[in-house]
């Protein structure tokens, strides 16, 4: 790219790459080149990911068969944005991809938080606070709202361990009632109820 393309702006991670063509016609050309390229390395491009995008926002309104694309555990693609003046547009934008919500909620089933009811709701917070805030220092860079409904997941989690913890809030309502009060009066006990995002 450097040798050949110099103008051509281009991200790199590991072997992920997302390259910002102009035009189709463009796109398609360097699209062969690179072929052609890693053939003569012995290398193919990956059939499914390898792709060309259209960045479909409030400036460009046709319409391509792929719209979307999953880079480094985002998914761009046309998001309904607003300006610092309230006005609504639409931007071609990242948020955490559905394959990166599917591993983070799988992470939090097998944290298995309602067999740990030898532990008090501080230490679960020393547990796992360092995992959460790296969540969304990393994800919530761009539409924290995309992380949300992992984060009422990790709730009703903590729901369930109230239940098996404690007798009085066996029923899931009076957990849920329990947990919101706790939150409303110490939301920096965990990361995600700093976001608002409470039982």
């Amino acid at each position: 790219m450097g040798r050949n393309n110099p103008t051509i702006p281009f991200e790199r991670y590991a072997d992920d790459i997302v390259l910002h063509c102009t035009t189709e016609a463009q796109a398609l050309f360097l699209l062969r080149k690179i072929n052609q390229r890693f053939r003569q390395c012995k290398l193919a491009t990956h059939p499914e990911k390898t792709k060309i995008v259209y960045c479909k926002d409030d400036d460009r309104h046709g319409t391509y068969r792929h719209e979307h694309f999953d880079f480094l555990g985002f998914t761009f693609r046309p998001r309904r944005s607003k300006t610092r003046w309230g006005k609504y547009f639409i931007n071609f934008s990242p948020a955490m991809s559905d394959t990166a919500m599917k591993s983070t909620r799988e992470e939090i089933r097998h944290w298995h938080l309602s067999r740990k009811s030898d532990k008090s709701l501080q230490d679960l917070a020393q547990m796992f606070n360092a995992k959460i805030r790296g969540w969304i220092t990393y994800y919530g860079a761009y539409y924290k709202s995309a992380m949300y409904s992992v984060f009422r997941q990790l709730n009703r989690c903590l729901v369930r361990w109230a239940q098996q913890k404690y007798r009085k809030h066996r029923h899931q309502r009076n957990a849920t009632h329990w947990l919101r009060g706790i939150a409303q009066r110490q939301p920096a006990l965990f990361a995600h109820w700093q976001l608002g995002v409470m039982p």
